[in-house]
């Protein structure tokens, strides 16, 4: 497992203040090789979530009653899978959407009104360019490994309140998928 500072930077400083709650419906998809690093996670951490995933079109974590993710711990406001949250969760505020017309995968950036962090990102330019590159990485591999069916349900669900902020042409092995 890659150490935290080489998957991610950990923005609890801005995340853990705000009231938005990005884990609340959020269903981010875990491929199964995510799935059995998160649940090994867990084990050695001693951490006991029962039934932790929803295998449904695609896979996501559950979430309790109120709609919180399962991983999110509403007294700290921090992920109890942090270190191996799954690639959409490192991502963000950082998203994606495929174009299948141009064969390109598209990269967007949510607003500052619904992400503070999109915000300190997006003015600092340096930051935005590192984040960038760890999203970008996260997401590419996400997007290799989702099965097809899981690959085009998570593409039918809208980001709103983004702006695009680059594409780039995407593997032909992905591009079959849709």
């Amino acid at each position: 497992m890659q150490a935290e500072d080489e998957r991610q930077k950990n923005f609890f400083n801005i995340c853990g203040t705000c009231k938005i709650n990005c884990c609340w419906d959020a269903k981010p998809p875990i491929t199964g090789r995510r799935e059995k690093i998160i649940l090994e996670y867990l084990r050695t951490q001693g951490i006991y979530l029962e039934n932790p995933f929803v295998h449904a079109e695609y896979t996501f974590p559950r979430e309790d009653a109120n709609g919180y993710c399962i991983f999110y711990d509403k007294a700290t406001r921090k992920c109890v899978v942090h270190p191996v949250k799954p690639e959409t969760c490192v991502a963000g505020p950082v998203t994606f959407d495929i174009n299948k017309t141009t064969g390109k995968i598209e990269w967007y950036l949510k607003i500052e009104k619904i992400c503070p962090l999109a915000g300190v990102i997006y003015k600092d330019k340096a930051l935005l360019k590192k984040h960038f590159e760890a999203a970008r990485r996260e997401i590419l591999q996400l997007v290799r490994e989702l099965t097809p069916e899981a690959l085009r349900t998570i593409l039918k669900r809208e980001e709103l309140d983004t702006f695009k902020i680059g594409e780039e042409e995407l593997e032909g092995e992905v591009l079959r998928k849709l």
